[in-house]
């Protein structure tokens, strides 16, 4: 170089350098990733709950609006049913035969139904949008329950009931495991174990690695050529005695952290527990309501047909027919209820058991 007159050099390097690397003594580094795991495998149980609600929901749409389909048929064929008596006794008043007040009463009992089957229409229209809001579009016909068709019978069911699965005999407790709430508590209970072990690794040194590698060269020629070569290696080492304070607090938390996500494991367990009992002791009593409902329904259609009979003969006033015909209908749609509660009972039972359980 020229003392006094500007110098111009160059420096040319290309290196690659790696990322740090900690040197995992004391296991912080591994509590962190199975945390991290086990709060993925958590958010993913939390996915599969979703899924499982809304299964649940859209079948117990899906039954009630069976239900009220056949609610419907039945207030239909019993408006019909009563249309065709009032104009009967209408008949018979013009001709002097029935009093005014069998006419009136069987005015109230023909609108009666009529208000019934408006009320029904109208519950039929929002069960159907219900069903469709669940499940993203509209549902198509052929999906439907056979009860909206026109061919279908007012108060036959057996095919609903049959298109569920039964309910297993026998079912282990170990079966609750499935649920996807409890598991998604135990994920999180794992994970909090996991970030403790994580705090106390926090009191401990740590060593990390950083090193490059590449070539240097003052021309650019000769930047790759043998003998360029360069290495950087730095090694560092934190020592955590200066965060003494913070690490304690981390620790406290993770610790705090721990029994919260252990009080709602045991709590979710209790939970299941009786979700599960409460399902069963509804569906202990079913099967005798449904056999007395039957019988019920049976009884009051055989009273109807005799006091049918009686006035026919004119051995009873039209009152007592009226009465009959009441009681068929309510017991007509109390079996109706009874139906739905019995499928619905086992749509909860798939909830509360996870929907793993495998029908026989």
């Amino acid at each position: 170089t020229t003392p006094g007159r500007p110098n111009t050099s160059g420096q040319y390097s290309a290196t690659l350098g790696f990322s740090s690397y900690e040197i995992d003594f004391f296991a912080r580094v591994q509590n962190l990733n199975d945390a991290a795991l086990q709060e993925f495998l958590r958010v993913a149980e939390n996915r599969r709950s979703v899924q499982l609600s809304l299964v649940a929901e859209v079948m117990g749409a899906w039954l009630l609006l069976d239900a009220d389909a056949r609610r419907l048929r039945l207030a239909r064929d019993t408006l019909a049913t009563r249309e065709q008596a009032l104009a009967l006794t209408r008949r018979s008043h013009e001709l002097g035969a029935t009093s005014a007040l069998a006419l009136a009463q069987t005015q109230s009992s023909a609108d009666t139904a009529r208000v019934d089957a408006a009320a029904f229409a109208s519950q039929v229209a929002r069960d159907r949008n219900a069903l469709a809001l669940l499940a993203g579009a509209q549902v198509p016909d052929a999906l439907l329950p056979a009860s909206m068709g026109a061919t279908q019978a007012p108060a036959t069911t057996a095919t609903t009931a049959t298109a569920l699965l039964a309910v297993p005999a026998d079912l282990p407790s170990s079966a609750l495991l499935q649920r996807p709430d409890l598991r998604a508590a135990e994920h999180a209970l794992r994970g909090s174990y996991a970030n403790i072990g994580a705090a106390r690794a926090a009191f401990f040194p740590a060593i990390t690695l950083t090193a490059s590698v590449g070539t240097a060269s003052n021309a650019l020629s000769g930047l790759f050529d043998g003998g360029n070569g360069t290495w950087t290696f730095a090694p560092q080492l934190r020592l955590p005695i200066f965060d003494a304070g913070r690490n304690q607090a981390n620790l406290r938390v993770a610790e705090v952290t721990r029994d919260q996500s252990l009080a709602q494991y045991e709590k979710t367990i209790q939970t299941a527990f009786r979700e599960v009992a409460d399902a069963l002791a509804e569906r202990a009593t079913l099967s005798e309501r449904l056999a007395a409902q039957a019988s019920l329904v049976q009884a009051t259609r055989r009273t109807l047909e005799l006091s049918d009979a009686r006035f026919r003969l004119g051995a009873d006033n039209y009152l007592t027919v009226l009465d009959a015909q009441r009681s068929l209908y309510a017991a007509q749609q109390g079996e109706i209820a009874l139906q739905l509660a019995e499928q619905v009972n086992r749509v909860t039972l798939y909830k509360v058991l996870g929907g793993q359980w495998a029908g026989g």
